[in-house]
């Protein structure tokens, strides 16, 4: 089953003002830099160009489910998450409040990576919008995804049999 990933206002804002502020760079160092010197041209235009095109293939687009994966779709590829062991999935709001990212994007074209808070602890994130959390839990992990319709993801999961007894 298909769950879309719309993207929270916060998302939609840092990735504008991240795009256009690496654009800009660009369109400054093409029209403004020295033509003479072989540094400038890769360093003010290729590099901030090409960080925009390279952030935005991290985009995720969505989340399927598929036996025990879950795809977390992007653009020309998906991420894998499998789903065995799965203990609990659970929609949780505020699951992201107060993270810290250890390490990956903190929200140009999606909010993904390690991220930490004391509520969850260590977990890893595949996000658009914190507000539509679902935390999946394992024994040893733990994953925040955000589907367009939270309720109707977790359901999925149970309907597919992925979430163990307690």
């Amino acid at each position: 089953m298909q769950f879309t990933a719309p993207w929270s206002i916060t998302l939609k804002l840092i990735t504008l003002f991240i795009s256009l502020l690496l654009i800009t760079i660009a369109i400054l160092g093409i029209f403004n830099g020295p033509r003479n010197n072989v540094i400038w041209f890769p360093l003010m235009v290729i590099f901030p160009l090409l960080l925009v095109i390279t952030l935005a293939f991290f985009t995720i687009r969505g989340y399927v489910i598929i036996g025990d994966k879950l795809l977390i779709r992007r653009i020309g590829w998906n991420s894998t998450v499998n789903l065995a062991g799965l203990k609990t999935a659970v929609v949780m709001a505020d699951a992201m409040d107060r993270s810290i990212r250890t390490f990956g994007n903190g929200g140009v074209f999606c909010f993904a990576g390690k991220f930490r808070n004391q509520k969850l602890g260590a977990y890893r994130a595949f996000a658009t919008d914190p507000k539509r959390s679902v935390v999946l839990k394992w024994p040893h992990s733990t994953v925040v995804v955000t589907p367009g319709q939270p309720d109707l993801f977790v359901a999925e999961l149970q309907r597919q049999g992925l979430i163990l007894p307690n």
